[in-house]
């Protein structure tokens, strides 16, 4: 696991071995920066981070694994959501939004992913792709934004 941390302003950028441990580790990083930034734990923002966090790291570690390669976390907090983007090597999978099988109970992650998100998509890297998706807290809620986030304005890719 590579344990090279980027924290500048309100972004957080850290790489994580494609491993189901490396997905975990990602999910409860993701919620320890949420805190530093004023999104305590356990709050409806908080919780949706972590859970579009999990299932995006886990397809990048199902999915988008290339042998020998890590994927790559960003989190950048926003006026008024969180950006959660997953980059990993694999550019010639890119994510559906299918039909979820029930008796083998997958294929929700992506459905979960889209309700959580005001929007998501993906973008292609010059190698492998990144899925992204902007998570908005409860409107009115002290819980809305991050203190402090960098305006940014129609981003949409």
């Amino acid at each position: 696991m590579n344990a090279e941390i980027t924290l500048s302003g309100n972004e957080f950028v850290q790489r994580f071995s494609a491993t189901r441990r490396g997905a975990r580790l990602a999910r409860r990083l993701a919620s320890q920066q949420l805190a530093t930034w004023g999104v305590p734990f356990g709050t409806g923002l908080s919780d949706d981070v972590a859970l579009v966090v999990s299932e995006l790291t886990a397809n990048a570690v199902l999915h988008g694994n290339v042998s020998g390669r890590d994927f790559e976390l960003r989190l950048l907090a926003l006026p008024d959501s969180v950006r959660v983007e997953v980059s990993d090597s694999r550019g010639e999978r890119l994510p559906e939004l299918g039909l979820p099988d029930a008796e083998a109970g997958s294929g929700y992650g992506l459905h979960l992913v889209a309700a959580l998100s005001r929007v998501w998509g993906v973008r292609p890297r010059i190698v492998g792709k990144t899925v992204w998706a902007e998570v908005v807290g409860a409107a009115g809620s002290a819980e809305a934004a991050p203190e402090s986030g960098p305006a940014v304005s129609n981003l949409t890719t």
